[in-house]
Formats: C-alpha cells, structure tokens, sequence
C-alpha cells in the first residue's frame, strides 16, 4: 500500500524548529559523542516493532556512520557537518513524536530524515561508489598497498568534486534550512 501525503507550510515549520534543536545540540557535542549517540540509539529504539518505511531509512542512518567514521574517505567539513546534525536529530529522543510511542514513535525521525537525506543524496551516492571502487581493488591482490591508497585518494578526489558539482545543481529543500 502507499500513502502519500503533502506537508504544509506550519507543518514544515516543526520540521525547522526541530532541527534548529539538533543545530543547538551540536554546538555542545563533538563528533565522536553524536556518531556514538547515534549508534546507541540505533541499538536500544523499537526498531523491531518499526515499520518498513522506518526501518528504510534507518539503512541511511548507518550508512551515515560508516562514512563519519571511514578514514579513507574523510569527508569533508560542510557535508560532515550535515551528517552529524541529521544523527543529531535521528539520535535526540525528545524530537517531535515521542520515540517510544508505538508504530509512529519514529515516523518524525522517518520523515526528517526522509527530507535530510534528499538533500544528501549526492553525498552518500559518492560514498557508495567510493566503496565499491575500494572493493574491486582490494580484490586485486596484485595490487601494492602504496598503489591502492594513490587509486583510493584519486578516486575520492573525483567523487568530491562530484558532489561539489551536484550541490550546485540540487535546489535547497523547500522550507528546511541549508547547512550552515
């Protein structure tokens, strides 16, 4: 079954508030409190009990991590920035439905991270072929490890400007705020 559904301007402006919240809460936090946070949360929240469309977008949410915390691909400090406030937000327990509440505890976190991840999209599609492309030379046991890392750092340098030049292209998300 699918449900769609419009989101109004008032509607919206609690997505905003809700966000500036995790924007405040980042200021107090560093990096490796929100990616571990984050993972607490993905640990102990009743994702068995989630829906479908929930449990979807938590994938992102890990994948988010595993980026945050790859050295090899060391993302840069505006897109970093936007990962941690999205964990901010999926991670923080007072967001605007209750976690806990069952069945629509994280449709709030499935939504925002819905919008957030829209804006990303660029960001974690480079990741992805940045890993794959890792895959396929790690695979080649010709390769020397000096060699391999010249091919990684290439290949992430292409991917970065790719996503520079998507950036450029992808309208900022009606009513949400651009990263900072």
């Amino acid at each position: 079954m699918r449900i769609s559904f419009v989101l109004e301007a008032e509607d919206v402006a609690r997505f905003h508030a809700a966000l500036a919240r995790a924007e405040r809460l980042a200021d107090c936090m560093d990096e490796c409190e929100v990616v571990e946070t984050a993972k607490e949360a993905l640990n102990t929240l009743p994702l068995a009990s989630a829906p479908a469309y929930v449990r979807q977008r938590l994938v992102c949410v890990q994948q988010m991590i595993l980026m945050l915390e790859d050295e090899a691909w060391c993302l840069p400090g505006d897109e970093r920035r936007e990962l941690l406030r999205t964990l901010i937000y999926f991670a923080d327990p007072e967001d605007l439905i209750p976690d806990e509440v069952a069945v629509i505890g994280l449709l709030d976190d499935a939504i925002m991270l819905e919008l957030l991840l829209r804006r990303l999209r660029h960001v974690i599609d480079a990741y992805m072929d940045f890993c794959d492309y890792r895959r396929k030379l790690q695979a080649d046991t010709a390769l020397e490890r000096t060699h391999l890392s010249v091919l990684l750092a290439r290949r992430r340098d292409a991917l970065r400007l790719r996503m520079q030049r998507r950036v450029a292209r992808v309208p900022a998300l009606r009513g949400l705020p651009a990263p900072r």
